[in-house]
């Protein structure tokens, strides 16, 4: 039997999930960056 750790994923697994957290956390930051520059661009406070 695997060992598990306290998530109950096994490190394959966890592995697996954090290049899938990578990948998704990085798409979020470009989107809200992007998104921050529209708003920047379009209204400007100063």
């Amino acid at each position: 039997m695997a060992e598990q750790s306290l998530s109950g994923l096994t490190e394959q697994q966890a592995k697996e999930f954090h290049e899938q957290f990578k990948v998704t956390y990085t798409a979020f930051v470009a989107i809200a960056a992007v998104a921050h520059l529209f708003v920047l661009a379009v209204k400007p406070w100063f």
